[in-house]
């Protein structure tokens, strides 16, 4: 038995082609497996593979969040500005509070990549006591995203570093990271004692 706390996570990889069989989806494992490295909790998966339709979309999100309890929900795909890229929108619409900062970074960390970061639209909200994330639709770059550019000068610090504080703050379970893949910051009030690993 883990003395780490559970915690419920949806995975919700946004695709036409890949939810309709044409390409195999590789957003859901990139997902999934950064967290089981990142994540010391015991994980309760909830994984959906879904087509660029708002109205499902924002259905997806609203079983996950209020019939499976999910604390955290991270989707990948179709925030783009082409016309079916329509994942932001779906988003926005099942949100209680915006975060705004975790898209702002998520830029940033990409546009140390490519000029073409601007054009990404992902956004963050909170819906009842979990935290949903619009993630990039890459797996390579979902990791950046996530785990930041450690090596960089000055470092650029991944989204995932703000997310245990968050989900501590909405009511959910206390997570904890692998600091050598993604350090929490929590202020020092809001800390528990350090585990052995």
């Amino acid at each position: 038995m883990s003395e780490f706390d559970p915690v419920r996570i949806g995975v919700v990889s946004i695709s036409d082609r890949a939810s309709s069989g044409v390409y195999e989806d590789k957003g859901l494992p990139a997902l999934q497996d950064w967290l089981r490295r990142a994540l010391r909790n015991p994980i309760d998966w909830q994984s959906r593979l879904i087509p660029d339709e708002q109205a499902g979309i924002s259905a997806a999100l609203c079983e996950l969040v209020d019939e499976h309890h999910c604390n955290l929900v991270l989707t990948t795909g179709g925030t783009g500005p082409a016309a079916r890229d329509v994942t932001p929108e779906a988003t926005l619409a099942v949100a209680h509070k915006l975060m705004p900062g975790f898209g702002e970074q998520m830029r940033q960390i990409s546009l140390a990549f490519v000029p073409t970061a601007i054009l990404s639209r992902q956004v963050a909200v909170i819906r009842g006591q979990a935290l949903i994330i619009n993630l990039p639709g890459q797996p390579k770059s979902i990791a950046e995203t996530l785990q930041g550019l450690p090596q960089a000068t000055p470092a650029v610090h991944g989204i995932f570093a703000a997310v245990p504080y968050c989900i501590d703050l909405i009511g959910g379970p206390y997570l904890e990271t692998d600091d050598s893949v993604c350090k929490a910051f929590r202020p020092k009030s809001a800390q528990r004692p350090a585990r052995a690993t």
